[in-house]
């Protein structure tokens, strides 16, 4: 399956408003209603499956203002032949404009082969808050093959390009240490200079062109996302 989603925000009598909102199963996108600028993104279809090939475009106009948050977690299972399903979201941010992107957890089942990416490009005044929990198997499962990909420009310069790959390795002490949630916060939201945090099994970095990296490896995602939220209080 292939299928991509794109939401475009703008602003109008200085308010946001989506003037592009286009779904394609599985990706539906949802206004919240009162919230101008916010979408909730809602999976119509059982996706992604092994050779499934997803995006979701997200652009923010000159000061607007876009929201997304995913309202139920992402199941990725194994399809009928050993294919790597993808996701790939693309982030457009213009100058004086927000985005934030809050999927919900993406669960990688035994013997799915997974990869995520994201890109964005931000304008140097734009603000970008982009976090995700990834979980490898369901409770008692082994986990499946994840792949993620993460580059971040501002203003045309480099802010982050990292990679990683997790599979049959994940139980090792070098690679999750058994831990099989692995769940990240990024944000790029102006010059100031950020302290690096390090707490057990979770850490927060700055980043040289700008912006912070928090990262948090827990058991289960309730405990991942009380991380973050520490570090985000003490970044």
């Amino acid at each position: 399956m292939r299928a991509h989603a794109r939401v475009v925000a703008e602003v109008v009598d200085g308010r946001t408003v989506l003037r592009e909102l286009r779904s394609m199963a599985p990706l539906t996108l949802v206004p919240r209603r009162g919230v101008p600028g916010a979408v909730h993104l809602v999976s119509s279809a059982a996706a992604p499956l092994g050779g499934d090939d997803l995006e979701l475009s997200l652009v923010a106009g000159p000061g607007a203002t876009l929201r997304l948050a995913g309202v139920a977690a992402a199941l990725v299972l194994p399809g009928p032949t050993p294919a790597v399903s993808r996701v790939t979201v693309t982030v457009e941010a213009a100058e004086k404009s927000t985005v934030e992107y809050r999927p919900a957890a993406t669960v990688v089942t035994e013997r799915a082969s997974h990869e995520a990416v994201f890109v964005a490009s931000l304008a140097a005044d734009a603000r970008l808050l982009a976090r995700e929990v990834l979980v490898l198997g369901r409770a008692g499962e082994s986990p499946g093959r994840l792949g993620t990909v993460t580059i971040v420009h501002r203003s045309g310069g480099p802010v982050l390009n990292q990679r990683l790959r997790v599979g049959a390795l994940a139980a090792s002490p070098a690679v999750l240490a058994g831990r099989r949630v692995l769940a990240t916060s990024l944000r790029v939201d102006g010059d100031e200079p950020v302290d690096t945090v390090a707490l057990d099994w979770a850490s927060l970095v700055p980043l040289a062109g700008g912006g912070s990296l928090a990262t948090a490896l827990a058991h289960d995602a309730v405990t991942a996302g009380r991380l973050l939220d520490q570090l985000d209080r003490s970044g």
